[in-house]
């Protein structure tokens, strides 16, 4: 495919996504005095290994971040990229990366396209970069740029069965040869991250567990489980707010009956992580 062609398509259905993003621009720079020297290595080796684990090369990604949240679900109609370095306090390098990414304008109008069928305004926006939630990352599943990406925001309220059924209106884009993925991270407690409190430990191995067995039931018993995911141990202290969460849900319901499992799984500082394919 050459690059900004989203003409080609892929022959199969494409898989669902979740991945973390870590932190900041973490891959492309040193970790600070103290930190392991490899403290990233693992998550990186994850993203780097998804276009060969997916299978086949999509026309287009289509990414949703935990850091874009709009009134109403909003699609990035740009047809050539600039980044948003929303991130502070990092090495001044890191404010110089480029990721010379093609969005899709077809892909985009279809994203509207599909959550108006389902009863779900969306809105389109022209001007705004990609964040570091979509190109820290993606510089690492595609480092050419050579694959269009379209980005849809969260809603502000981040109401986990709202974004459930935003997936639900997405399902077709997979058959279409667009890859859907939820960009955030499965703990997001910036406060506790780097705690050495046994209670913060043991709160990411709880709902990190409770996740991983929601992610594996059945669809159904899926969607009811993740609508509910404040009720579940550790929930709140993992996410004391929930927008590194909330892309998940989506991936979730674009997935449809398909099986879900934990593609990726490691602590950090005593907090685990996990990333998730469906399908």
């Amino acid at each position: 495919m050459k690059r900004g062609n989203d003409t080609e398509m892929t022959t199969q259905r494409l898989p669902t996504l979740f991945i973390p993003h870590g932190g900041g621009p973490c891959f492309f720079m040193e970790p600070p005095p103290g930190f392991p020297a490899g403290l990233w290595d693992n998550l990186a080796a994850y993203l780097r290994g998804i276009p060969a684990a997916i299978g086949q090369r999509p026309r287009a990604v289509l990414v949703i971040s935990g850091h874009w949240e709009c009134a109403a679900p909003t699609v990035l109609m740009a047809e050539q990229h600039t980044l948003l370095f929303d991130y502070y306090g990092f090495p001044d390098h890191t404010y110089r990366l480029t990721y010379p990414a093609h969005g899709s304008i077809s892909v985009a109008a279809r994203v509207r396209e599909l959550l108006g069928q389902a009863g779900i305004s969306a809105d389109a926006e022209h001007q705004r970069g990609l964040d570091h939630g979509v190109f820290v990352p993606f510089k690492l599943i595609y480092p050419d740029a050579d694959v269009p990406i379209v980005q849809l925001s969260l809603k502000h309220n981040l109401d986990a069965a709202e974004h459930l059924a935003i997936g639900h209106a997405l399902r077709p884009l997979r058959d279409e040869g667009v890859l859907v993925v939820g960009s955030g991270n499965s703990y997001h407690n910036l406060r506790e991250f780097f705690s050495t409190k046994a209670t913060a430990s043991e709160a990411s191995e709880q709902f990190d567990a409770w996740l991983g067995a929601a992610i594996r039931s059945s669809s159904a018993e899926r969607e009811r489980l993740l609508s509910g995911w404040t009720e579940a141990p550790g929930a709140l202290d993992c996410h004391p707010r929930s927008e590194h969460l909330i892309p998940l849900m989506v991936a979730a319901g674009a997935a449809g009956e398909d099986a879900g499992k934990i593609t990726y799984h490691e602590q950090m500082f005593g907090k685990t992580f996990s990333g998730v394919q469906f399908g």
